[in-house]
């Protein structure tokens, strides 16, 4: 699963470098670094398009919306996969726990 993800991950490190010396190119804007920002944008356009063909063989790939929520606050999209794996485990102890509960005890039960 993820050698698919392994052809991704250097277009996707370019284009969040190229997007953060785009930034200060941004925000130290002179008329002199005008040709520096059109090489930036290109750059930016390109990434955009390498990462646009990595994405073709990931269409079969699904991810749930609650790890976009979980990156939108800020957090790690790993804490989801945790705190699932948190949830399932309780849930199965409640299950555990109604079955042992309706498990009678040997000595209730009748032997005939």
């Amino acid at each position: 699963m993820t050698e698919k993800f392994d052809h991704l991950e250097e277009p996707l490190e370019k284009f969040v470098e190229n997007i953060r010396q785009l930034g200060i190119i941004i925000s130290n804007f002179q008329p002199s670094s005008q040709v520096g920002l059109s090489q930036k944008l290109n750059f930016v356009v390109t990434g955009l398009q390498n990462i646009d063909k990595c994405t073709q063989q990931l269409r079969d790939i699904t991810v749930p919306l609650e790890v976009f929520e979980y990156i939108d606050q800020g957090w790690n999209p790993q804490l989801y996969t945790k705190e699932c794996q948190e949830r399932a485990l309780a849930q199965n102890e409640q299950v555990k726990g109604k079955i042992d509960t309706l498990n009678f005890p040997k000595y209730f039960q009748k032997t005939w």
